[in-house]
């Protein structure tokens, strides 16, 4: 099994993707390419004929099988391995971890645009878009009655780290970026992501890489 990854540092989906092969438990090769330039172009044109995607990453190699969507990467290797390693066991909490993989998988295109994923920088905006104000909001609020719902087993979403918490590992690392100011039980929420021994070597490795994409880094 390999999995194609772009720069930790940027890309939101790669974490995603990556995140869910961790918890999956399965071995798996890992390939990262700088996302916007030649390599990418030349593996793009690779690929063109073994999957129909856009070419983006991430991208999962399994045998004959190819699955280009993080989502889709996620419920491909819950199929494999069984699905309680990804989705709470109880009907209702389940429920409302789907509805939320699936807002998060489809939605917030403002909070997505004003605050790009850029794990190693730091920076405080000077303003916030009406309509990114509203992303944040409603990413909190899931996220409080998630945990007073459904959380009191553990530090994660749900108790035990899972699929939300793989989706919305990459908002943490823009709230931390960008500084955004949260409530207590958010911030033992994000605390707990940033804490986790996956995140911490995905952090590490994302500080650690050389690549810049200026679009990214001109966000004020």
């Amino acid at each position: 099994m390999k999995i194609i990854i772009g720069n930790k540092n940027y890309s939101s989906w790669s974490l995603r993707g990556w995140l869910a092969v961790k918890q999956s438990g399965l071995h798996f090769e890992e390939l990262t390419v700088p996302i916007m330039g030649e390599e990418w172009d030349r593996l793009k044109h690779d690929m063109g004929e073994v999957q129909p995607s856009s070419g983006k990453v991430p991208i999962l190699w399994d045998g004959e099988a190819v699955v280009w969507d993080s989502l889709a990467i996620m419920e491909y290797l819950a199929d494999k391995v069984g699905r309680e390693r990804f989705w709470p066991k109880d009907d209702t909490a389940r429920a409302m971890a789907r509805a939320m993989v699936a807002e998060m998988h489809s939605s917030y295109q403002s909070l997505r645009k004003e605050l790009p994923m850029n794990i190693r920088r730091r920076t405080a905006l000077a303003g916030l878009s009406e309509q990114t104000k509203h992303d944040i909001l409603r990413i909190l609020t899931l996220w409080a009655e998630a945990r007073a719902r459904h959380g009191r087993s553990g530090p994660y979403l749900f108790g035990t780290f899972g699929a939300a918490d793989i989706f919305y590992a990459p908002v943490v690392t823009r709230f931390v970026t960008y500084g955004i100011g949260v409530p207590g039980f958010a911030q033992a929420y994000m605390e707990a992501i940033t804490g986790h021994e996956w995140m911490r070597e995905w952090i590490g490795a994302a500080e650690e890489e050389q690549w810049v994409i200026e679009q990214f880094e001109l966000v004020r």
